[in-house]
């Protein structure tokens, strides 16, 4: 299994904070498991095709679409974040 986390107006525009899916080929990079999210079409397709910056960390650590996602591990999708 995958834990996935959104936060921010990810969680706000997928009304859900969290989920898990079992892990497969399809979900073993974080661009794979984007791609896997996104045939889910709809609202899932808008917020996570790419067409808005969202980033993405694997354990806490910031990934890059080829980083590896390993059964068990806890994806999180954001948008970036600024401050002042």
């Amino acid at each position: 299994m995958i834990r996935i986390r959104y936060f921010a107006r990810l969680r706000e525009r997928l009304d859900t904070s969290e989920e898990q899916i079992e892990w497969s080929r399809d979900t073993a990079t974080v661009a794979a498991l984007r791609r896997h999210l996104c045939a889910r079409g709809g609202v899932w397709a808008e917020a996570l095709s790419g067409l808005e910056t969202v980033l993405a960390a694997v354990e806490q650590e910031l990934a890059r679409p080829e980083t590896p996602i390993l059964d068990g591990q806890e994806v999180a999708f954001f948008p970036p974040v600024t401050g002042g």
